[in-house]
Formats: C-alpha cells, sequence, structure tokens
C-alpha cells in the first residue's frame, strides 16, 4: 500500500502553505504603511511609520519561513533533477523580469537625455527654457571617475571572488569557498557604505535640486531612482550571500548540490552587469560637465 501510495513522478507536489497568503497580507499592509508615512491614510496623520514597519516585519518573517521551508525541501531530497531544472528556469525568469525593471529606467533617462533638444521647440516658454540644456541649469554632477569608478572596481572585483567560491565548491575545496563568498559579501557592504556616503554628499550640498531651472528635480529623481534601486539589489544580493556562506559553513552545500549560492552567483552577476550600464550611461556618457 505504502510502494502504491508513492509518488511515481520526479516532481515534487508542494504540501499547502501558509506563506503564500501571510506574505499577501504583509506585502500589502507594509504598502499602506508607506503611503500612510508619505501622506497619511485611514485616518493617521503623515508620518506615521508604524504601520509600514510592522508590515515589513510580517514580510520578512514571511521570506525567513518560506525560504526556510524550501531549504528543508532540498535537504529531504525533494529537489529532484526535474525539480531542480525548474528552479533554475524561475530563477532566469526572475532576473529577466529584473531587466525589464532598469530598462524601464534607462529609457526614462535616455528619452530626457536624448530627446531634450526637441522639447526647446515648444511655444511654451518655460518649456523652452528649462529644457535648453541637459543636464538642466543649476545640476552639479557628480565626478564619475572619483566615488562611482571606486565602486565599478569594487563590484568588478566581487564578480571575481564570487565566481572563485563558486568554482571552489564545484572542486570540494570548502575553505576557498568560504574565503571568496566572505570576501564578496565585505565587497557588497563596502559598495553600500560608499553609495550612502555619496546620496549624503549629494543631498546636504544640494548638488541635483535647485530653482535655477523648472526640471532640474528630474536629473536628480532619475539618478535617485536608477542607482537607488540597484543599490537596493546590492543590499538584498549581499543578503543573499550571507545566507549562503551560513549554510556553507553548516555544511548544507555539496560540489554536486549547491543551487543555492548558484542562484546567488546569477543574481550577483546581474548586479555587476547592471551597474556597468548605470556607470557607462548616467554616470559618464550623459552627465556631461554639469551646470553649477
Amino acid at each position: 500500500m505504502a510502494d502504491h501510495a508513492a509518488p511515481q513522478h520526479d516532481y515534487h507536489l508542494v504540501n499547502p502553505s501558509p506563506w503564500p497568503l501571510v506574505a499577501s497580507i504583509a506585502a500589502t499592509v507594509m504598502m499602506f504603511g508607506a503611503v500612510a508615512w508619505m501622506k497619511g491614510l485611514f485616518g493617521l496623520p503623515e508620518g506615521t511609520s508604524w504601520l509600514f514597519f510592522a508590515g515589513l516585519a510580517g514580510v520578512l518573517y514571511s521570506m525567513v519561513g518560506w525560504w526556510g521551508d524550501v531549504i528543508k525541501e532540498s535537504r529531504q531530497g525533494d529537489h529532484t533533477p526535474v525539480v531542480s531544472i525548474g528552479l533554475r528556469y524561475g530563477m532566469v525568469m526572475f532576473i529577466a523580469s529584473e531587466v525589464m525593471f532598469f530598462a524601464a529606467f534607462f529609457w526614462m533617462f535616455f528619452e530626457m537625455a536624448l530627446w531634450n533638444e526637441h522639447r526647446v521647440l515648444s511655444n511654451i516658454e518655460e518649456v523652452r527654457t528649462a529644457w535648453a540644456h541637459w543636464p538642466p541649469m543649476g545640476v552639479e554632477t557628480l565626478d564619475p571617475w572619483h566615488l562611482p569608478f571606486l565602486n565599478t572596481v569594487t563590484l568588478l572585483l566581487s564578480g571575481t571572488t564570487v565566481t572563485w567560491a563558486h568554482h571552489a565548491l564545484q572542486q570540494g575545496d570548502r575553505k576557498s569557498a568560504k574565503l571568496g563568498l566572505a570576501l564578496t559579501i565585505v565587497l557588497g557592504v563596502f559598495f553600500t557604505a560608499v553609495q550612502v556616503y555619496e546620496y549624503n554628499h549629494i543631498i546636504h550640498e544640494n548638488l541635483f535640486f535647485s530653482d535655477e531651472a523648472m526640471n532640474s528635480g528630474l536629473y536628480g529623481s532619475i539618478f535617485f531612482m536608477a542607482t537607488g534601486f540597484h543599490g537596493f539589489h546590492v543590499l538584498v544580493g549581499s543578503i543573499f550571500l550571507a545566507v549562503c556562506l551560513l549554510r556553507l559553513m553548516a555544511g548544507q552545500f555539496t560540489p554536486q548540490k549547491h543551487f543555492g549560492f548558484e542562484a546567488a552567483a546569477w543574481y550577483w552577476h546581474f548586479v555587476d552587469v547592471v551597474w556597468l550600464f548605470l556607470f557607462a550611461f548616467i554616470y559618464v556618457a550623459f552627465a556631461g560637465a554639469g551646470h553649477g
């Protein structure tokens, strides 16, 4: 009877799980909390932050529980070769969706940087004045060969260390894998620290926002959106790799079975490549000399 009840296929049928529902509720609370924090909502005054952080705590709790269950499934042998292929396809599709996010941000930046002169033909004087220069008058752009270049070198180096760690694990050299992974995490944290310092400099020196041009804030908005969204990905990737390091230290990865680490490495390489485009276009190609 037991043999008859056993699965006769290589697929894994997931047991009923509360995490999709819990995560959805928590994400909804977090988004409502964000609105309440910024604008006020449901009788809550602007600046009320507790609802947002309550939702964020629920999201983080769901992530830990849900991904913890996935790890348990892997260790129980539920991730057969067929399931592993599905996981790989899923990670590829996830990264492809992230590419679309950044494509939208680049589209906005290029639309402003390449075709701003067309708006000079407008019959409205304010529009002609606002788009007469790119970057707009009053915007002082950053020196790309200072902090941005430092972060570029940092991410490129982190790409080599995570690759080193991956190949070391494939060869069964766990000591080198741990060292390479730890160095990658340190470099990711360093990148984040440099970006925080850079943002602090921009805000306190008021480099991007000026009353001299009506659209000077557009440059700052797309800059912070594109680079900040990438910075968030670096933070997520650093956490992803840190979890992999803990699992590696616990002996959960083997040379033959380590897709969690492989997925983290794919994600990190994606973050590296996106930054190269950000550095080349937003910092270097279209920044110009700026207008003080």
